[in-house]
C-alpha cells in the first residue's frame, strides 16, 4: 500500500466527516470536555486526519470536542476545522 498526500490544507464542515467503524479508540465524556477546553482555549491547532472519503483515520476526539462546542466548520461562525486529506493508493 502506497500513501499520496496533498500539497493543501483543506478546511471541511464536521457534517462531511465519517467516523471510522472500526476505531479502537474510545473517549470518555471527561475526556472530550478536556480535549474541548484545549479547543477552547487554543483552537484546532492539530488537523484531523481523514480520507478521500471522509472516513476519520486520526482526530474522534477532536471531532467530539469540536460537536460538543457547537463548531461547525463553516463560516460564517469562523470556527474552521482543519482536515488533512491523503488517499490510500
Amino acid at each position: 500500500m502506497t500513501m499520496s498526500f496533498p500539497d493543501t490544507v483543506e478546511r471541511w464542515p464536521l457534517a462531511r466527516l465519517i467516523p471510522h467503524a472500526r476505531n479502537a479508540r474510545t473517549h470518555s465524556e471527561a475526556q472530550v470536555a478536556q480535549i474541548a477546553g484545549s479547543i477552547a482555549e487554543f483552537g484546532f491547532v492539530n488537523p484531523v486526519l481523514v480520507g478521500d472519503d471522509g472516513v476519520i483515520v486520526a482526530g474522534h476526539g477532536r471531532v467530539m470536542a469540536a460537536r460538543k462546542l457547537g463548531l461547525t466548520g463553516q463560516p460564517p461562525r469562523g470556527d474552521p476545522v482543519v482536515m488533512l486529506v491523503y488517499d490510500l493508493v
